[in-house]
């Protein structure tokens, strides 16, 4: 037997018990009113109890069209693997795709892509097997969910180690070992550390793993998964020429093979016990045993298993001198032979293109990447550029607002400064230069419309002698009390001013003279009446007042202040604190007081 044979000729049946073998949960015999969990329970039975599976199988079948849309894909799963498990895969790839394609469900999906792995490596379209396998172990790490991560790395072991990536397949499949979800054992990892260390020349008949896996599979009640250990390990002892250990181990499995009933297992089983009589010398036996393998084969099938056959076959008729059967058997065992390095050849073929295709993705990924980084980066320059624009613009909203809110304090203050200058500092009432201004400019347009006036001058009795007696600032306070009093017989549209000292002016708009008589009057009496407080006593003060109209005195602001200060001048003369109104009272005043000097004398 090759080197080759031996390193190589389990990995089909290590492969479809690995595909098989997938997520398994804890047994349960709930009723069939339950789909979704009765199918969990017959997919946990599949390799523990397949007699078992198949009668649920067959038990469910005729309410598959009842089912929930996620029962019926999960049953066509089971249908799909049993179709395999049987030998035939034909039918389950199509029912596979559409899993893939139309399920929806990720569990499922990883589950049906292990199955879909090993059609295609059986029918040896490697491509499409090895570029189904890096798709998946490029979106491994964005696998959250514990069992499809398992299952993924289980069936990326098995896959790289068809590739004969010996090292790469351990890897995988101790990952498998360290990310084992609830309801698994670590049998399923040993099993393949098991395989691809013996597919790459690298295990003994007595190796520690070999044996853990078997150990840790018996216990876990994985009696398909078992049985391929032990056919390595008898694989191994026939390899170190140990066949009585192999055909004791054979004796010992038999009853396990022939329950399970599975194809490869069965076919592998009768290859090895020919090779344990060919060496321990039965012929016969030998020769019986290979028959039996070659009788159960099926049409086109090319496994090494085959080869390993007639390799028997030709050794016994070659040595018993039957040159034509022995040629006819050789001319056979050649065929598969070629077609085994072939196939070898195929996969390392398809295995570098499939690398070659990832590189070239990894390439237009990495190029698409750049694009996309160069893209956010003009992007990102461009949003920098809006916020430097934006950031400029409120930078001059600022400075706008900053400058218009500065010209507002400026024009407020000018305001401020011109309203200061307009008004008198202690009366705030209008002073003499802006009283001036303000009463020429009233008079101009009275003139327009043929309107009356009247000025008012008022002069407050003996105001030094406040001062002089009680101070500047109980004079203050009559200069203030005058004010409020005038404003108080005032209209808006009146004009009051103080020329100075204690001289005060009105002007009356739109007043006749008799009107304007009886408003001086009045400011004359109040303030005749008013008392203020000076160091606990009250003092009052008293006021004369001269008045002047524009229908006498006409429109000059000169002419009718000259007439004021006139009327003004004759109420002090006549003995003050009295109203005094220009022209002919100015007159009778002035007699008036002139008869008192006379009476005296």
């Amino acid at each position: 037997m090759s080197g080759l044979s031996s390193r190589i000729r389990f990995w089909p049946a290590v492969m479809a018990v690995v595909c098989c073998a997938l997520a398994q949960p804890g047994y349960a015999t709930p009723p069939i009113a339950n789909p979704a969990k009765f199918l969990d329970q017959a997919e946990s039975l599949r390799l523990q109890d397949h007699s078992q599976f198949v009668r649920m199988l067959e038990q469910i079948q005729p309410e598959a069209d009842a089912l929930s849309e996620s029962d019926q894909w999960h049953l066509r799963y089971l249908d799909a693997w049993e179709a395999i498990y049987e030998g035939g895969s034909a039918k389950s790839e199509p029912q596979l795709h559409q899993i893939i394609d139309r399920s929806g469900d990720p569990a499922l999906i990883a589950k049906a892509s292990s199955l879909l792995l090993k059609i295609l490596s059986t029918n040896r379209r490697y491509e499409e097997a090895f570029a189904l396998a890096n798709h998946l172990a490029s979106i491994l790490p964005e696998i959250k969910d514990p069992s499809i991560r398992f299952t993924l790395l289980t069936y990326l072991s098995q896959t790289v180690d068809l590739a004969d990536q010996t090292d790469l397949a351990v890897q995988y499949a101790r990952m498998a070992e360290d990310a084992i979800p609830p309801g698994e054992t670590a049998c399923r990892p040993l099993m393949l550390q098991a395989a691809a260390l013996n597919n790459g020349k690298r295990l003994k008949s007595a190796s520690p793993e070999l044996r853990k896996a078997i150990d840790v599979c018996t216990n876990a009640r994985q009696p398909v998964v078992t049985n391929a250990m032990w056919l390595i390990l008898i694989d191994l002892y026939l390899d170190e020429n140990q066949s009585g250990k192999a055909m004791a181990l054979l004796d010992q499995i038999s009853p396990a093979i022939q329950t399970a009933h599975y194809y490869d297992h069965m076919l592998s089983f009768q290859v090895r016990r020919a090779q344990a009589y060919l060496q321990l010398g039965n012929d016969d036996e030998a020769k019986k045993s290979a028959l039996s393998a070659l009788a159960m084969s099926q049409p086109g099938d090319l496994s090494e298993q085959l080869m390993d056959a007639y390799q028997v076959l030709y050794q016994i008729e070659k040595k018993q001198g039957h040159t034509a059967a022995a040629l006819a058997y050789y001319e056979h065992y050649a065929a598969l032979d070629k077609s085994h390095v072939d196939d070898v050849r195929a996969r390392a073929l398809a295995y570098d293109m499939a690398e070659q295709q990832l590189l070239v993705q990894k390439m237009q990924a990495d190029s698409l990447s750049k694009q996309n980084r160069i893209l956010k980066l003009r992007d990102d320059l461009t949003s920098k550029a809006v916020e430097t624009s934006r950031l400029y613009i409120a930078l001059l909203l600022v400075v706008l607002v900053s400058v218009v809110f500065w010209l507002f304090r400026l024009k407020r203050s000018q305001l401020r400064f011109k309203q200061l200058s307009c008004l008198d500092g202690l009366t705030s009432i209008s002073n003499h230069q802006h009283f001036l201004g303000e009463a020429e400019r009233l008079l101009q347009s009275l003139v327009k419309r043929q309107g009356t006036a009247c000025l008012i001058a008022i002069d407050l009795d003996h105001f030094k002698q406040i001062n002089d007696a009680h101070g500047h600032a109980l004079g203050d306070i009559v200069l203030k009390r005058t004010v409020v009093i005038c404003r108080q017989h005032l209209r808006s549209t009146d004009l009051f001013g103080r020329l100075g000292g204690e001289e005060f002016c009105i002007l009356l708009i739109d007043c006749q003279r008799e009107r304007g008589m009886a408003i001086a009057e009045r400011i004359r009496v109040v303030i005749e009446a008013t008392l203020v407080d000076a160091e606990g006593a009250s003092i009052s003060f008293s006021a004369s007042l001269g008045l002047a109209c524009t229908d006498a005195s006409g429109y000059d602001l000169q002419r009718l202040s000259k007439d004021a200060d006139t009327a003004l001048y004759s109420a002090k003369r006549t003995g003050r604190n009295r109203l005094v109104a220009s022209g002919e009272q100015v007159d009778q005043a002035e007699a008036q007081q002139t008869g008192k000097r006379a009476s005296m004398l």
